[in-house]
């Protein structure tokens, strides 16, 4: 099967997620990292030790019982994480039928998505799947790429983020503005970032930007590293 990869914003949605053992775990962490309104959480039992940390979160409401088709109303996303199949299926019929994102963990098959392993460097996200076929290889991927996106990456696109907006507020053409970001990324200011020489960061964009902006660059790279 074929999956159309996506980046779906949770922000301040509801969510559902049945079953609190270490699937149950890992799907949470996952999801509060996005900033949703709410987590419903639902187990028989009570949250574990790696559970019960997760729930002092106040946008995780755990409620120890079982699942109840009711539970669907109002969610945007759902996780089935159970370690009983049939419950787990009959989530995710429920879900298809009102049109419900759902992911089973033992039923790729019966979910609408898969997760795919991710590697975050602040906004950078880069995420890898095998379409389901090999989660092993999937996780040696991402450990190797683990490797070659280090902090550094983070520190970049942080930098971009705040000349970005500087630079179109100047009102030049979308050209300029194209080429110059482009110079940017070609830089070796990534690099040096790596290899933490601040100094010779602010010397390549002083090199780069409009002069309007070189006496913002103490306030640029404020904190990179």
């Amino acid at each position: 099967m074929t999956y159309y990869p996506i980046f779906l914003k949770v922000e301040n949605r509801r969510c559902l997620l049945v079953g609190a053992g270490s699937v149950g775990v890992r799907k949470l962490k996952s999801i509060l990292e996005c900033g949703p309104e709410s987590v419903t959480v639902l187990d028989t039992s009570g949250p574990g030790p790696e559970m019960a940390p997760l729930c002092l979160d106040s946008r995780v409401i755990f409620e120890q019982r079982p699942f109840d088709p009711e539970d669907l109303e109002g969610k945007f996303i759902v996780f089935a994480c159970t370690s009983n199949t049939e419950i787990n299926r009959i989530i995710a019929e429920l879900c298809y039928r009102n049109n419900i994102l759902c992911n089973i963990a033992d039923f790729p098959e019966g979910s609408n998505f898969i997760v795919p392993s991710v590697i975050r460097q602040g906004d950078l996200t880069i995420a890898v799947s095998t379409g389901g076929c090999s989660p092993a290889f999937t996780r040696k991927v991402r450990q190797d790429l683990e490797n070659v996106f280090g902090p550094h990456y983070a520190a970049f696109i942080t930098l971009m983020g705040r000349i970005r907006p500087m630079v179109l507020d100047l009102g030049k053409e979308t050209s300029q503005n194209t080429a110059l970001f482009r110079q940017l990324v070609a830089s070796p200011i990534l690099d040096e970032l790596e290899a933490g020489n601040m100094d010779q960061v602010n010397e390549l964009l002083a090199q780069f930007l409009p002069d309007e902006l070189v006496s913002h660059i103490p306030e640029l790279t404020d904190d990179l590293i």
